[in-house]
């Protein structure tokens, strides 16, 4: 094979940077690309990533359609009294989407990044025959970040290479104190980039200028024994902010738009024996059923044994113990020992 021209995807942070210098060691021709997304508070000096580096960084705007696919998309899985995961769909819409593309069109047969799982395609296992790229988890369990990309498709996998994969974090570190490499900003991409201090309801109140609507709280025999101050506040599973005395605290059960109704429940009422998925993603033959699947219903759940049933790009997932707090409009993804089988939205 040809020595191939890859594009590192920079964000300034540590996990990026020592992408950026693994890839330069290992080919020759090599470019950076950095996306905006229009909710920066500070502009990314790129010539510090160049100088840290040693090759050129791209730049691109798709601050348009970040607003249009993941910033919309959020507040409006929020409004369907869903809760959204706007990471897995920055993933795939925007770094592998968007980014990707500017990438390619750029000269790049690759884009490399910094996330934490393993690819395996012709390019990261050119000894071995792949006849469909997938993706396992990363070495690291405690940073792997494959439940994120579980919705990538097959010609997304095939131009990454995640040059993170095999190693931990700690490693990562030592990398970069020995390599001398200092990320511009020091900030873990665990929260959600577009919304400062976690603060989801005030989000949505003033990117939509609403007001909020107080509404009752319903217990699970029908009676109404409180009062919300808004359905924004809430999702699926929580605890906090509900306000209603009872024999023991009441979570979150649905969320009810067409009545402005908070539904509640006691814990033990949480658990669903199966689930229903659209938007499935599954980068693997199938036949009608898949039995001794693992389904992570979001990215803290540490697995359960289920079997999935195939309908006509749907999904009905059983589990073989119930689980608790499944929400419409998480992500679930499906394993099979470290293999990602890939994923669907939670209806």
């Amino acid at each position: 094979m040809a020595d191939p021209v890859v594009a590192v995807a920079l964000s300034g942070g540590i996990d990026s940077l020592v992408a950026g210098h693994l890839i330069k060691q290992k080919f020759k021709n090599v470019f950076g690309v950095h996306f905006t997304t229009g909710y920066e508070a500070h502009p990314l000096d790129t010539e510090l990533l160049e100088n840290q580096l040693g090759f050129e960084v791209l730049k691109t705007d798709l601050s348009r359609i970040f607003e249009d696919r993941i910033v919309r998309y959020f507040i409006d899985t929020y409004l369907d009294g869903r809760t959204p995961n706007p990471c897995i769909m920055c993933n795939k819409e925007i770094k592998f989407g968007s980014l990707l593309r500017f990438a390619l069109d750029s000269g790049a047969e690759y884009l490399a990044t910094g996330h934490y799982a393993i690819v395996k395609n012709r390019i990261s296992c050119p000894d071995r025959k792949i006849t469909q790229p997938f993706l396992e988890k990363g070495k690291d369990t405690s940073k792997d970040q494959s439940y994120f990309l579980c919705l990538l498709r097959c010609e997304q996998l095939e131009k990454i290479i995640l040059p993170l994969g095999g190693m931990t974090k700690d490693k990562v570190r030592k990398t970069a104190l020995c390599s001398g490499l200092k990320p511009v900003h020091s900030k873990e991409s665990q929260d959600i980039c577009f919304i400062p201090g976690k603060n989801f309801s005030r989000f949505i109140i003033e990117k939509q200028g609403l007001r909020p609507a107080p509404g009752p709280v319903i217990d699970m025999q029908g009676r109404i024994i409180g009062r919300h101050t808004g359905l924004h506040q809430f999702t699926v599973g929580q605890r906090r902010g509900i306000n209603c005395p009872g024999p023991e605290p009441y979570y979150v059960k649905s969320i009810d738009m067409n009545t402005n109704a908070l539904r509640v429940c006691f814990k033990k009422d949480l658990f669903s024996e199966c689930m229903n998925l659209e938007n499935l993603n599954w980068n693997c033959a199938h036949k009608s059923v898949a039995t001794d699947v693992i389904t992570k219903i979001r990215y803290g759940h540490k697995g359960a044994l289920s079997t999935v049933f195939f309908d006509n790009g749907m999904a009905k997932v059983r589990f073989q113990e119930p689980q608790s707090a499944v929400t419409a409009g998480q992500a679930a993804a499906f394993y099979k020992d470290a293999r990602l089988m890939g994923g669907g939205i939670i209806l």
